[in-house]
Protein backbone atom coordinates (compact mmCIF):
# COMPACT_ATOMS: atom_id res chain seq x y z
CA UNK A 1 0.00 0.00 0.00
CA UNK A 2 1.34 3.46 -0.90
CA UNK A 3 2.46 5.58 2.03
CA UNK A 4 1.06 9.05 2.72
CA UNK A 5 4.22 10.06 4.57
CA UNK A 6 5.71 13.12 2.80
CA UNK A 7 9.22 11.75 3.42
CA UNK A 8 8.44 8.53 1.57
CA UNK A 9 7.10 10.13 -1.61
CA UNK A 10 9.25 9.63 -4.70
CA UNK A 11 10.93 12.66 -6.23
CA UNK A 12 12.18 13.37 -9.73
CA UNK A 13 15.46 15.29 -9.80
CA UNK A 14 15.89 16.11 -13.48
CA UNK A 15 15.89 12.63 -15.09
CA UNK A 16 16.76 10.92 -11.82
CA UNK A 17 13.99 9.08 -9.94
CA UNK A 18 14.57 9.06 -6.17
CA UNK A 19 12.52 6.60 -4.14
CA UNK A 20 12.02 9.04 -1.26
CA UNK A 21 12.95 12.50 0.03
CA UNK A 22 15.72 11.40 2.41
CA UNK A 23 19.41 11.89 1.72
CA UNK A 24 22.77 11.64 3.40
CA UNK A 25 24.69 14.81 2.64
CA UNK A 26 28.29 14.76 1.55
CA UNK A 27 30.74 14.29 4.40
CA UNK A 28 34.12 12.65 4.73
CA UNK A 29 34.39 9.57 6.97
CA UNK A 30 38.15 9.37 6.20
CA UNK A 31 37.64 5.84 4.87
CA UNK A 32 39.61 6.54 1.69
CA UNK A 33 42.87 4.76 0.94
CA UNK A 34 45.48 6.77 -0.97
CA UNK A 35 42.71 9.22 -1.84
CA UNK A 36 40.59 6.47 -3.43
CA UNK A 37 37.14 5.14 -2.39
CA UNK A 38 38.10 1.50 -1.98
CA UNK A 39 36.17 -1.33 -0.27
CA UNK A 40 35.55 0.25 3.15
CA UNK A 41 34.34 3.48 1.55
CA UNK A 42 32.04 1.58 -0.81
CA UNK A 43 30.58 -0.62 1.92
CA UNK A 44 29.84 2.41 4.09
CA UNK A 45 27.63 3.92 1.37
CA UNK A 46 26.14 0.55 0.43
CA UNK A 47 24.85 0.29 4.01
CA UNK A 48 23.06 3.61 3.60
CA UNK A 49 21.47 2.32 0.39
CA UNK A 50 20.45 -0.94 2.08
CA UNK A 51 18.81 1.12 4.81
CA UNK A 52 16.43 2.60 2.26
CA UNK A 53 17.80 6.09 1.70
CA UNK A 54 16.91 7.84 -1.55
CA UNK A 55 20.23 9.57 -2.23
CA UNK A 56 23.68 9.36 -0.71
CA UNK A 57 26.37 11.96 -1.42
CA UNK A 58 29.93 10.66 -1.31
CA UNK A 59 33.21 12.48 -1.19
CA UNK A 60 32.90 15.29 1.31
CA UNK A 61 35.16 17.95 -0.20
CA UNK A 62 36.62 15.71 -2.91
CA UNK A 63 39.53 17.63 -4.35
CA UNK A 64 39.89 18.57 -8.02
CA UNK A 65 43.56 19.68 -8.06
CA UNK A 66 46.87 18.49 -6.63
CA UNK A 67 47.43 21.99 -5.20
CA UNK A 68 44.36 21.47 -3.00
CA UNK A 69 46.10 19.27 -0.42
CA UNK A 70 43.82 16.82 1.44
CA UNK A 71 42.79 17.93 4.91
CA UNK A 72 40.96 14.84 6.20
CA UNK A 73 41.07 11.88 3.84
CA UNK A 74 39.54 13.72 0.87
CA UNK A 75 39.08 11.78 -2.36
CA UNK A 76 41.57 12.65 -5.12
CA UNK A 77 39.37 13.46 -8.11
CA UNK A 78 42.38 14.80 -9.98
CA UNK A 79 43.64 11.22 -10.35
CA UNK A 80 42.33 8.97 -13.17
CA UNK A 81 42.84 6.02 -10.81
CA UNK A 82 39.65 7.09 -8.99
CA UNK A 83 37.34 6.12 -11.88
CA UNK A 84 37.23 2.30 -11.48
CA UNK A 85 36.69 2.67 -7.73
CA UNK A 86 33.83 5.10 -8.34
CA UNK A 87 32.31 2.60 -10.77
CA UNK A 88 32.42 -0.16 -8.18
CA UNK A 89 30.88 2.11 -5.53
CA UNK A 90 28.14 3.35 -7.87
CA UNK A 91 27.22 -0.19 -8.85
CA UNK A 92 27.04 -1.21 -5.20
CA UNK A 93 24.77 1.68 -4.20
CA UNK A 94 22.55 1.30 -7.28
CA UNK A 95 22.15 -2.40 -6.59
CA UNK A 96 20.30 -1.47 -3.39
CA UNK A 97 18.04 1.12 -5.04
CA UNK A 98 19.63 4.43 -4.05
CA UNK A 99 21.15 7.19 -6.15
CA UNK A 100 24.69 8.42 -5.52
CA UNK A 101 26.45 11.71 -6.25
CA UNK A 102 29.84 13.18 -5.38
CA UNK A 103 30.75 16.58 -3.99
CA UNK A 104 33.70 18.25 -5.71
CA UNK A 105 35.76 21.23 -4.62
CA UNK A 106 39.06 23.01 -4.45
CA UNK A 107 39.79 23.66 -0.78
CA UNK A 108 41.53 26.94 -1.55
CA UNK A 109 43.14 28.21 1.65
CA UNK A 110 41.21 25.84 3.95
CA UNK A 111 43.97 23.27 4.26
CA UNK A 112 47.62 22.95 5.26
CA UNK A 113 50.54 23.54 2.93
CA UNK A 114 52.62 20.67 4.38
CA UNK A 115 50.39 17.81 3.26
CA UNK A 116 49.98 16.12 -0.10
CA UNK A 117 52.67 17.30 -2.52
CA UNK A 118 53.62 20.36 -0.42
CA UNK A 119 52.46 22.70 -3.17
CA UNK A 120 51.62 26.32 -2.37
CA UNK A 121 48.07 26.82 -1.12
CA UNK A 122 46.16 29.21 -3.39
CA UNK A 123 43.24 31.59 -2.80
CA UNK A 124 41.75 34.74 -4.36
CA UNK A 125 43.77 36.92 -1.95
CA UNK A 126 46.77 36.22 0.32
CA UNK A 127 44.84 36.17 3.62
CA UNK A 128 45.75 33.63 6.28
CA UNK A 129 43.09 31.00 6.98
CA UNK A 130 42.29 30.93 10.71
CA UNK A 131 41.65 27.21 11.19
CA UNK A 132 44.61 25.61 9.38
CA UNK A 133 46.85 28.71 9.45
CA UNK A 134 47.79 28.44 5.77
CA UNK A 135 48.97 31.70 4.19
CA UNK A 136 47.89 31.30 0.55
CA UNK A 137 49.43 32.58 -2.62
CA UNK A 138 47.17 34.98 -4.53
CA UNK A 139 45.91 33.12 -7.59
CA UNK A 140 47.39 34.30 -10.85
CA UNK A 141 45.67 34.09 -14.23
CA UNK A 142 47.37 30.79 -15.06
CA UNK A 143 46.24 29.34 -11.70
CA UNK A 144 42.64 30.30 -12.48
CA UNK A 145 42.76 28.76 -15.97
CA UNK A 146 44.32 25.54 -14.65
CA UNK A 147 41.86 25.10 -11.77
CA UNK A 148 38.81 25.80 -13.95
CA UNK A 149 40.03 22.98 -16.22
CA UNK A 150 40.63 20.77 -13.17
CA UNK A 151 37.01 21.20 -12.07
CA UNK A 152 35.80 20.07 -15.49
CA UNK A 153 38.14 17.07 -15.56
CA UNK A 154 37.08 16.01 -12.06
CA UNK A 155 33.41 16.24 -13.04
CA UNK A 156 34.13 14.04 -16.06
CA UNK A 157 35.75 11.41 -13.82
CA UNK A 158 32.62 11.35 -11.64
CA UNK A 159 30.38 10.77 -14.63
CA UNK A 160 32.76 8.21 -16.14
CA UNK A 161 32.59 6.49 -12.74
CA UNK A 162 28.85 5.95 -13.12
CA UNK A 163 27.69 8.47 -10.54
CA UNK A 164 24.27 10.07 -10.89
CA UNK A 165 25.44 13.63 -10.44
CA UNK A 166 27.82 16.17 -8.99
CA UNK A 167 27.57 18.76 -6.25
CA UNK A 168 29.89 21.77 -6.13
CA UNK A 169 30.97 22.74 -2.60
CA UNK A 170 30.85 26.49 -2.07
CA UNK A 171 31.13 27.38 1.59
CA UNK A 172 34.51 28.04 3.16
CA UNK A 173 36.39 26.83 0.07
CA UNK A 174 37.73 28.35 -3.14
CA UNK A 175 34.60 29.18 -5.13
CA UNK A 176 32.88 31.18 -2.41
CA UNK A 177 36.18 32.74 -1.32
CA UNK A 178 35.88 34.69 -4.58
CA UNK A 179 32.31 35.71 -3.63
CA UNK A 180 32.94 37.01 -0.12
CA UNK A 181 34.23 40.54 0.56
CA UNK A 182 35.98 39.04 3.60
CA UNK A 183 38.28 36.88 1.45
CA UNK A 184 38.43 38.60 -1.94
CA UNK A 185 40.49 41.80 -1.99
CA UNK A 186 41.39 41.64 -5.68
CA UNK A 187 41.30 44.68 -7.95
CA UNK A 188 41.32 42.81 -11.28
CA UNK A 189 38.53 41.14 -13.26
CA UNK A 190 37.93 38.68 -10.39
CA UNK A 191 37.43 41.22 -7.60
CA UNK A 192 35.40 44.25 -6.66
CA UNK A 193 31.91 44.13 -8.18
CA UNK A 194 29.62 41.16 -7.61
CA UNK A 195 29.86 40.18 -11.28
CA UNK A 196 33.65 40.15 -11.01
CA UNK A 197 33.58 38.09 -7.82
CA UNK A 198 31.30 35.59 -9.57
CA UNK A 199 33.45 35.31 -12.68
CA UNK A 200 35.48 32.31 -11.50
CA UNK A 201 32.36 30.34 -10.52
CA UNK A 202 30.63 31.07 -13.82
CA UNK A 203 33.73 29.90 -15.68
CA UNK A 204 33.74 26.69 -13.63
CA UNK A 205 30.06 26.01 -14.37
CA UNK A 206 30.56 26.67 -18.09
CA UNK A 207 33.62 24.40 -18.22
CA UNK A 208 31.88 21.56 -16.39
CA UNK A 209 28.83 21.64 -18.64
CA UNK A 210 31.06 21.79 -21.74
CA UNK A 211 32.85 18.69 -20.46
CA UNK A 212 29.95 16.52 -19.21
CA UNK A 213 27.08 17.79 -21.36
CA UNK A 214 23.58 18.88 -20.38
CA UNK A 215 22.23 15.58 -19.06
CA UNK A 216 24.09 14.78 -15.80
CA UNK A 217 22.68 16.28 -12.61
CA UNK A 218 24.75 19.25 -11.38
CA UNK A 219 24.00 21.25 -8.25
CA UNK A 220 25.71 23.44 -5.70
CA UNK A 221 25.91 23.39 -1.92
CA UNK A 222 26.36 27.08 -1.27
CA UNK A 223 26.41 29.64 1.49
CA UNK A 224 23.63 32.22 1.27
CA UNK A 225 24.67 34.19 4.36
CA UNK A 226 28.07 33.96 6.05
CA UNK A 227 26.64 35.54 9.21
CA UNK A 228 29.88 37.34 10.04
CA UNK A 229 31.07 40.91 10.01
CA UNK A 230 32.49 41.89 6.64
CA UNK A 231 31.31 38.68 5.03
CA UNK A 232 28.63 37.74 2.55
CA UNK A 233 25.12 38.81 3.62
CA UNK A 234 21.78 37.20 2.78
CA UNK A 235 20.73 39.75 0.15
CA UNK A 236 23.98 39.36 -1.75
CA UNK A 237 23.84 35.58 -1.32
CA UNK A 238 20.41 35.49 -2.93
CA UNK A 239 21.69 37.66 -5.79
CA UNK A 240 24.58 35.25 -6.31
CA UNK A 241 22.16 32.33 -6.48
CA UNK A 242 20.02 34.27 -8.94
CA UNK A 243 22.99 34.79 -11.25
CA UNK A 244 24.14 31.17 -10.96
CA UNK A 245 20.65 29.81 -11.62
CA UNK A 246 20.25 32.15 -14.61
CA UNK A 247 23.08 30.28 -16.40
CA UNK A 248 20.79 27.26 -16.76
CA UNK A 249 23.62 24.95 -15.69
CA UNK A 250 22.28 24.02 -12.22
CA UNK A 251 19.69 21.41 -11.31
CA UNK A 252 19.48 21.91 -7.54
CA UNK A 253 20.52 24.19 -4.68
CA UNK A 254 21.75 22.86 -1.32
CA UNK A 255 21.35 25.60 1.29
CA UNK A 256 24.02 26.59 3.84
CA UNK A 257 24.08 29.48 6.31
CA UNK A 258 27.14 30.59 8.28
CA UNK A 259 30.91 30.49 7.97
CA UNK A 260 33.60 27.95 8.90
CA UNK A 261 36.54 30.29 9.51
CA UNK A 262 36.47 29.44 13.22
CA UNK A 263 35.38 26.49 15.35
CA UNK A 264 32.64 28.69 16.80
CA UNK A 265 31.44 29.50 13.29
CA UNK A 266 31.57 25.84 12.27
CA UNK A 267 29.39 24.99 15.26
CA UNK A 268 26.55 26.96 13.64
CA UNK A 269 26.97 25.54 10.14
CA UNK A 270 26.97 22.01 11.57
CA UNK A 271 24.94 22.68 14.73
CA UNK A 272 25.53 20.65 17.88
CA UNK A 273 23.07 19.06 20.27
CA UNK A 274 22.39 22.32 22.11
CA UNK A 275 21.01 24.02 19.00
CA UNK A 276 17.23 24.13 18.43
CA UNK A 277 16.06 21.78 15.68
CA UNK A 278 16.22 22.81 12.03
CA UNK A 279 17.41 26.43 12.52
CA UNK A 280 17.64 27.34 8.82
CA UNK A 281 14.34 26.10 7.39
CA UNK A 282 13.14 29.69 6.97
CA UNK A 283 16.05 30.44 4.64
CA UNK A 284 15.41 27.19 2.75
CA UNK A 285 11.80 28.21 2.17
CA UNK A 286 12.92 31.60 0.90
CA UNK A 287 15.32 29.97 -1.56
CA UNK A 288 12.66 27.49 -2.66
CA UNK A 289 10.17 30.26 -3.38
CA UNK A 290 12.71 32.47 -5.12
CA UNK A 291 14.23 30.07 -7.64
CA UNK A 292 11.92 27.15 -8.33
CA UNK A 293 14.81 24.67 -8.39
CA UNK A 294 14.81 21.61 -6.15
CA UNK A 295 16.20 22.53 -2.72
CA UNK A 296 18.30 20.21 -0.56
CA UNK A 297 19.28 20.96 3.02
CA UNK A 298 20.70 19.45 6.18
CA UNK A 299 21.42 21.19 9.48
CA UNK A 300 20.30 19.77 12.82
CA UNK A 301 17.34 17.91 11.31
CA UNK A 302 17.60 14.91 13.57
CA UNK A 303 14.02 13.72 14.01
CA UNK A 304 11.40 12.44 11.60
CA UNK A 305 8.82 15.05 12.65
CA UNK A 306 11.07 17.99 11.70
CA UNK A 307 12.03 16.36 8.40
CA UNK A 308 8.42 15.55 7.59
CA UNK A 309 7.37 19.14 8.38
CA UNK A 310 10.11 20.58 6.11
CA UNK A 311 8.95 18.52 3.13
CA UNK A 312 5.20 18.80 3.79
CA UNK A 313 5.36 22.60 4.06
CA UNK A 314 7.33 22.93 0.82
CA UNK A 315 10.39 24.41 2.52
CA UNK A 316 12.67 21.94 0.77
CA UNK A 317 12.46 18.91 -1.50
CA UNK A 318 15.11 16.52 -0.16
CA UNK A 319 16.07 16.50 3.50
CA UNK A 320 19.47 15.51 4.81
CA UNK A 321 19.57 13.57 8.08
CA UNK A 322 23.24 12.71 7.87
CA UNK A 323 24.23 12.16 11.49
CA UNK A 324 21.03 10.19 12.07
CA UNK A 325 22.17 7.80 9.34
CA UNK A 326 25.60 7.46 10.90
CA UNK A 327 23.86 5.97 13.93
CA UNK A 328 21.31 3.80 12.14
CA UNK A 329 21.57 3.44 8.36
Amino acid sequence: MASNDPLLQPFRLKHLSLRNRIMSTSHEPAYSEDGLPKARYRLYHEEKAKGGIGLTMIGGSSIVSPDSPPAFGNLHLWDDAVVPWLKELAEGVHRHGAAVMCQITHLGRRTSWNTGDWLPVVAPSPLREPAHRALPKEMEEHDIRRIVADYAAAARRCIDGGLDGIELESYGHLMDAFWSPATNRRDDAYGGSLDNRLRFSLEVLEAIRAEIGAEPVLGIRMVFDEAMEGGLGRDEGLRIAEKLVATGTLDFLNVIQGHIDTDEGLSHVIPGMGTPAAPYLGLCGEVKRAFGLPVLHAARITDVASARHAVAEGLLDIVGMTRAHLAAP
